[in-house]
């Protein structure tokens, strides 16, 4: 089964995490968080990365780390692609929680199965909202007679 490991400005990934862990409490093992500090070395969150890298793809010989960040070009998206190898990590920019929970439902598939998934879901995640009408009737606008209605 695939980790995740997600790396993000303070304190998103941690509350990826949470949220994630609120849905999903049976993967506390499987997925990791890094939140890199705003005045943190990019050398220190790299280490840190590195350690719970090794502890997330230590778990078996075929394990595999889906690592998930929040904006491309930022210091942990810099931090991250130096570590993934893309061989057995990979690493995807731009996470919400609609996609850390598609990737978290689909941690059994293969990586590049879950690398796609895990986009899917992130996309799909974002919409606009519809303002509804009030108990789902449809709006009409107001006059004067509206208020005289019951007199006809």
């Amino acid at each position: 089964m695939n980790s995740i490991l997600l790396i993000a400005h303070a304190p998103l990934a941690h509350a990826l995490r949470q949220c994630a862990l609120h849905v999903f409490p049976e993967a506390e093992a499987g997925i990791a968080a890094l939140d890199v500090q705003a005045r943190a070395a990019p050398e220190e969150s790299l280490a840190a990365a590195r350690i719970l890298l090794a502890q997330l793809g230590g778990r078996s010989p075929q394990s595999q780390v889906l690592v998930l960040t929040d904006v491309f070009g930022a210091t942990p998206c810099n931090v991250a692609q130096q570590l993934v190898d893309g061989v057995r990590s990979r690493l995807v920019a731009g996470v919400n929680l609609p996609m850390l929970l598609r990737a978290v439902s689909y941690r059994h598939e293969s990586l590049d199965a879950l690398v796609q998934r895990a986009i899917a879901g992130g996309t799909a995640g974002v919409m606009q909202v519809a303002v509804a009408a009030p108990q789902n009737q449809v709006r009409r606008a107001f006059s004067d007679q509206d208020i005289r209605d019951h007199q006809q």
